[in-house]
């Protein structure tokens, strides 16, 4: 079954929520510059506070590795993503590494060739404004294509109205979504659009793996 990450949590209210309608991963960004960004202590205290089975991802953009280990640790966090420009050797920092990939084109995906260590790949849509979080979708057959490479978790533009498609589409590994199931205020998640988003994944999943 597709496993579905909640990135962008902000407060431990979103976390249940996300818990509680079967999200298997909760995404905290510390990324000063996204407004969906956690301080490292914020982090803490709500990884802290969550239940068992559920992993918990530390989203950064082009961080110095030692700064990155150092909130990593303190933050309690068990994968780290990579969203920005960071080098191969940033997959041996002794966590589960997630790369993220910005893509435009299908040549995009090439450079995923040079992260063999990566436990897996996010394909999020490019866009010159922002690293992440843009709500727009981009080509799904170059991650059918990307497929080839490696564990696919698919991101960019994704809503509770077009997960399942997306699903059916890719059969991805995993989907990653934070825009697309907020509330008006960025950072703060809609709960009906969470348990949309997570069961309408779930259900199109379901469909081919039976």
């Amino acid at each position: 079954m597709v496993r579905v990450k909640i990135c962008g949590i902000t407060n431990l209210n979103d976390a249940f929520a996300a818990i509680d309608h079967g999200a298997d991963a909760l995404g905290f960004i510390f990324y000063t510059e996204s407004p969906r960004s956690v301080t490292p202590e914020n982090a803490k205290k709500i990884i802290s506070s969550l239940p068992p089975f559920v992993t918990t991802i530390g989203v950064f953009v082009d961080k110095e590795k030692s700064a990155l280990v150092k909130i990593a640790s303190y933050a309690g966090v068990d994968a780290i993503q990579l969203h920005g420009s960071e080098p191969p050797e940033y997959c041996n920092l002794n966590k589960r590494i997630i790369k993220a990939l910005r893509i435009r084109k299908l040549s995009d995906i090439m450079p995923l060739t040079g992260y063999k260590d990566a436990s897996a790949f996010l394909l999020d849509t490019y866009s010159s404004d922002a690293v992440g979080g843009t709500g727009q979708i981009f080509n799904w057959n170059i991650a059918i294509e990307a497929k080839k490479l490696g564990r696919i978790i698919l991101a960019g533009g994704l809503t509770p109205d077009n997960v399942a498609e997306a699903v059916k589409i890719v059969q991805p590994y995993g989907v990653d979504v934070a825009s697309g199931v907020e509330s008006k205020t960025k950072g703060i998640k809609d709960h009906e659009k969470l348990k949309l988003f997570i069961a309408r994944a779930k259900n199109a999943s379901l469909k081919y793996y039976l």
